[in-house]
């Protein structure tokens, strides 16, 4: 197949046109000819595994992007999570995901329709009138007629579905609350035909296992230079496939135009560079863009929205508590802005169906999240989950605020069971992965720990790949913190940026009836 005449009208280095032909290949041998555009006979072909790995910069989400544009213009229906209708037997299914909520929507803004591992394995059951509405904005199925809609609001739902494909946000364009017409959860039974994995050096094991048993063809998209998942010694999964299916792209085209940030990660790449070399090399960077920062203190206003950078578990608490005292919040409450990050669902087995439930509304372990304020009944709290396409819940919540050398944490918020929470001010850099924020504050005095501790991954100084991490984590500006102090906020905390969103709705316990918010 010949490099030009499979790929779209779009600049591809080498390496992207040989990577396009690869992945046209297994797509073929899967029943789907990108080159002329059309479905070959579903006849349980499959195309198995394989890796596109690169470097930040290299381009794999501008291949991935130009991969399911060829995809849906051959006929292939793209399966977001949300809603899935009757499936038919001539259909052939696509499905673009990532470990997070976070990661997730860094592809959505850039115009790819992912969605999570995890609302891909359970799908959500639709009560039988709003499955039609579903049907006709998906265009399935007819235009419904329903009392407690009126046409204008069809019509704000369908306008908001075309501009943005996703059935729960044009649902409550049209004034409907997922409590309305989501009914439950459940374990996806019938497997799907193609799935696109960014963020891939997250994935463990199992999860990748989870993901074979639902598609027979399955790409994954991820970077070999960051932190491997705890318990795979240093190995990203696809570094278990054979050589014949893992491609490589080495070309960095963002770095072509000229951004500080990614000369920066990729210049830790030189096994011969030290760590203070390559402080030397941000201090340099620093004084001739103002993309990189070499700042003195943290800046604790930055902190209410993007969480400080860490390797150590220690500083995480300390910059958590000299952030909440900057900010005057109380020793046994939190202030409306806080920030949180999901720690996991606690939840004994018997309520499955109300973790399902949690995981899909965007609460799954790592996600960002700020407090909003007390929910109605005691254990409960407000939260603004970034990311999600509804993100204000009210949810049953155990939230965890540690302190400096001490065992137990103070719980402001405590259910029984149900999200739990610790504070999100600061994270480790580990957590971090899969997320980007436009502004990052990377804590240097921790990574010249790391260095000092002489560590290394799969042959790789640690302090490296906690550095590579951090700085890509960057979308826009860079901030080299290199002292242990914390600067006073300018302003108090707000929740004022997060009230355009949609109205919270509530995620109760199905028992006892006080649990209910």
């Amino acid at each position: 197949m010949v490099a030009c005449m499979s790929v779209p009208a779009i600049t591809f280095s080498d390496d992207q046109a040989q990577a396009y032909d690869r992945v046209a290949a297994l797509l073929h041998d899967a029943g789907v000819d990108l080159e002329d555009g059309i479905l070959l006979p579903a006849d349980g072909a499959t195309g198995g595994v394989l890796a596109v790995t690169g470097k930040a910069g290299s381009g794999k989400t501008m291949l991935l992007a130009a991969l399911v544009r060829a995809l849906t213009d051959a006929g292939v229906d793209l399966v977001s999570g949300d809603f899935e209708g009757r499936r038919r037997k001539d259909r052939r299914t696509l499905a673009i995901l990532a470990p997070t909520n976070k990661a997730a929507s860094v592809l959505r803004n850039r115009g790819v329709p992912a969605t999570t591992i995890h609302r891909i394995l359970y799908t959500p059951i639709y009560a039988p009138e709003y499955e039609k509405l579903a049907e006709w904005l998906a265009g399935t199925g007819e235009r419904p007629v329903m009392e407690e809609l009126t046409d204008l609001a069809l019509d704000r739902a369908k306008a908001f579905y075309d501009s943005v494909k996703s059935i729960p946000a044009a649902l409550a364009a049209a004034g409907l609350r997922g409590s309305d017409f989501i009914k439950g959860w459940k374990r996806r039974e019938e497997p799907l035909d193609i799935g696109f994995v960014d963020e891939s050096s997250m994935l463990d094991e199992r999860q990748l296992d989870d993901l074979k048993e639902i598609f027979p063809t399955l790409v994954l998209f991820g970077d070999p230079a960051q932190l491997a998942p705890v318990g795979l010694s240093g190995e990203m999964v696809f570094d278990r496939l054979p050589d014949d299916r893992r491609l490589h792209l080495s070309r960095i085209h963002r770095q072509e135009q000229g951004n500080p940030i990614l000369d920066l990660a990729h210049a830790l790449a030189d096994p011969g560079l030290m760590f203070e070399e390559f402080e030397r090399m941000v201090e340099r960077a620093a004084r001739t863009d103002d993309r990189v920062v070499v700042a003195q203190r943290v800046d604790s206003d930055l902190m209410a929205r993007s969480p400080v950078l860490v390797w150590r578990n220690a500083t995480r608490i300390r910059l958590i508590t000299a952030f909440r005292a900057a900010h005057g919040a109380p020793e046994f409450e939190l202030l409306p802005g806080e920030p949180l990050v999901c720690d996991g669902i606690e939840l004994p087995l018997k309520h499955r169906k109300k973790r399902i439930d949690l995981e899909a509304r965007g609460l799954i372990k790592g996600a960002q999240v700020v407090y909003l304020g007390p929910g109605k009944k005691d254990g409960f709290a407000r939260l603004h989950v970034f990311g999600a396409e509804e993100p204000q819940v009210s949810a049953a919540a155990i939230i965890k605020i540690e302190k400096p050398d001490e065992e137990e944490p103070f719980i402001p918020s405590a259910a029984r069971m149900g999200a739990a929470f610790l504070h999100g001010a600061a994270v480790t850099i580990h957590k971090a992965q899969g997320s980007q924020w436009e502004n990052v504050q990377v804590f240097a005095p921790d990574l010249w720990a790391a260095a000092q501790a002489g560590r290394s991954e799969a042959g790789i100084p640690l302090w490296k790949r906690l550095a590579y991490v951090a700085i890509t984590r960057a979308e826009t500006r860079l901030f080299w913190v290199v002292r242990n102090r914390l600067a006073r906020p300018v302003a108090p905390l707000s929740i004022d940026d997060l009230r355009g969103a949609a109205a919270p709705f509530s995620l109760g316990m199905p028992e006892p009836d006080a649990l209910q918010d």
